[in-house]
């Protein structure tokens, strides 16, 4: 009894260590290239660093909360952050909105070529950001295609890119085009997971259209909806790519968001200032993601 029991004890440490072999060496480079430089920055978002003190890490002095109250006062700081509201605010229903309705007329609309469909809609999710940005650029320039479409059509193309009011919503337009086909291959994926049976039974009670989908689609899709929301608000809360390379954070500032804020300042050598900024960043983004969860589990 005694040898069965050492034989299963060294059993199962066998199989942890073999567990361990095989997860060490994401772990490696997650402690690596993550978990010890979060580490670091939330140590130095306590000091006074900049630019000169790289050399010299250990000599930097603690000012503690004076590095957040300097970034909370800052006034491009709240700026970026008030930027980045209306990128989540606009962004995400409309990302979500879209994306679900392409999932719909690819699960039950679209009849022919559905595979055709289904990667040209996530064909921008793939395709290399630089490239898209220049595009873009180059179609909403004042004498650009689109400008051009609007003035054959009697219309006065405005500066999509120079006037600030425009500028965040290109920004949005090109942001929501990448993020699209993810809420669509994620709610798809949902549609699929609901049975058919159930639509039928539905439809022999005589529901409509509409009521099948408040009723049954919906309802039955709210862990995908869960997820796609975290999804697309954390991408949305972290926005960098689309207004540094489509605006630079311009005109006067109105598309920059707080991920180009931090790196700005990280460039200006503000080096503290910006890990502070970077740390009130996750603070706000876990935040919201736990009012997330919480309200749409009180949905169910």
């Amino acid at each position: 009894m005694r040898r069965a029991v050492q034989s299963t004890s060294r059993r199962e440490w066998r199989n942890t260590l073999r567990g361990w072999l095989y997860v060490s060496p994401f772990m490696a480079i997650f402690l690596l290239f993550t978990a010890i430089p979060a580490a670091i920055a939330f140590v130095y978002s306590f000091t006074d660093m900049g630019l000169a003190d790289i050399r010299r890490p250990l000599e930097v002095s603690f000012t503690f909360l004076d590095t957040f109250r300097k970034v909370l006062t800052n006034v491009a700081f709240l700026k970026s952050l008030g930027t980045t509201a209306i990128f989540v605010v606009i962004g995400v229903p409309l990302t979500m909105v879209l994306g679900l309705a392409l999932a719909l007329a690819l699960n039950s609309g679209i009849t022919r070529l559905k595979a055709l469909y289904r990667s040209a809609f996530y064909l921008p999710v793939i395709t290399n950001v630089v490239a898209a940005a220049v595009i873009w650029q180059y179609a909403f320039t004042l004498g650009g295609p689109v400008n051009t479409l609007l003035a054959q059509l009697g219309l006065a193309g405005p500066n999509w890119l120079g006037d600030p009011n425009l500028a965040i919503g290109t920004v949005i337009m090109l942001t929501t085009w990448r993020n699209v086909g993810t809420c669509m291959v994620l709610f798809l994926a949902g549609l699929q997971a609901i049975p058919p049976d159930v639509y039928e039974a539905s439809a022999l009670d005589g529901a409509s259209r509409w009521q099948r989908f408040t009723n049954i689609t919906l309802p039955l899709l709210k862990p995908a909806t869960l997820l796609v929301s975290v999804l697309m608000t954390v991408s949305y809360m972290n926005i960098f790519d689309e207004p540094y390379l489509l605006t630079k954070g311009g005109p006067v500032g109105s598309t920059r968001s707080v991920a180009l804020w931090v790196y700005e300042q990280f460039g200006h050598g503000n080096i503290a200032m910006a890990m502070a900024g970077s740390y009130v960043m996750l603070a706000i983004v876990a935040i919201l993601g736990v009012v997330q969860l919480r309200m749409l589990r009180a949905a169910q």
